[in-house]
């Protein structure tokens, strides 16, 4: 059974001390943090826009005057989004150099958004690709461009010092019930997700609980590094649920989300009991130009 937990926290040592790491434990966080770097270099580095759709009509072109501003290497004009009724339609302008699925788009066809379980559809234009992302109840043009600002001033990935110490096991309770909740994002929206208990652990010879969420990896909790030396409005663990109910959470993999780093993504907040006091010093740290605009 998979478990999709995003938070717990960590034995803190008293300062002075470092613990060593044992070589199979550093291989494997080693191993995944290149994993890591590796996706997100993919996926998140290259975003370049997002353009939130207004109802009806949304022009789509190189032209200062559309809607949906694309870079110069895209045509004046290549069409429109049509957004009625929580579908987006897109409608090719005649000779429109548009491809789905390697193929050219001569007429309107209705986009499959990233809001389901299936890859969204992703109209390409050259180097640049385009897809209906969701933010809530709002829908959005999302753009990927390799060569746009962001992922050439990429300034990479920073890690704290892997810390066996922060590598816990937790237990997972169950609710009577699992319930339904409205988690907010960093731009105002709310996306629906479920919990079904909360993660229980000792901490400092204190049982703390703390509540994940079950429908996406990765989910956000804050500690009392964030805004320091870790990014302030959360990070991101994942973690299997075991047979027996226990989980292995390594904050070593705590990893932040992409809007530490791009303005065109949309990332969830940590619900407030997954605010956590404890500093956690391990997993990724701040981005380097977020860290670096904080010193004087």
């Amino acid at each position: 059974m998979t478990f999709l937990a995003a938070l717990s926290a960590a034995r803190v040592a008293p300062a002075g001390r470092i613990a060593a790491a044992d070589a199979a434990h550093l291989k494997e966080v080693e191993a995944w943090r290149a994993e890591h770097e590796a996706d997100y270099i993919k996926e998140y580095v290259p975003l370049g826009g997002l353009f939130f759709l207004k109802p009806n009509a949304n022009t789509a072109g190189s032209a200062s005057s559309n809607d949906v501003v694309l870079p110069k290497s895209a045509p004046a004009s290549v069409g429109r989004f049509v957004y009625q009724n929580n579908r987006v339609r897109f409608e090719p302008r005649a000779g429109a150099p548009v491809k789905l699925k390697n193929q050219p788009v001569t007429s309107p066809i209705e986009l499959r958004s990233d809001g389901g379980t299936a890859p969204p559809d992703e109209l390409v234009i050259g180097d640049l690709a385009l897809w209906v992302h969701e933010s809530g109840k709002r829908r959005a043009i999302r753009m990927r461009d390799p060569h746009g600002d962001v992922a050439r001033s990429f300034a990479g990935f920073r890690w704290l010092p892997i810390d066996e110490r922060y590598r816990v096991t937790g237990r997972f309770i169950k609710d009577p019930a699992p319930r339904t909740l409205l988690v907010p994002n960093q731009l105002g929206d709310e996306e629906v997700d479920t919990t079904e208990g909360v993660v229980e652990f000792a901490l400092n010879g204190q049982t703390l609980r703390l509540r994940p969420m079950t429908t996406r990896p990765g989910r956000p909790f804050r500690d009392g590094t964030s805004g320091h030396e870790t990014y302030a409005n959360a990070r991101f663990l994942y973690a299997d649920l075991r047979q027996d109910g226990t989980t292995v959470l390594d904050f070593n993999e705590a990893y932040n989300p992409p809007c530490a780093f791009n303005p065109y993504t949309t990332c969830p907040l940590p619900l407030p009991e997954n605010r956590l006091k404890v500093r956690i010093l391990a997993g990724e740290k701040d981005y380097a130009h977020a860290a670096a605009k904080k010193t004087p």
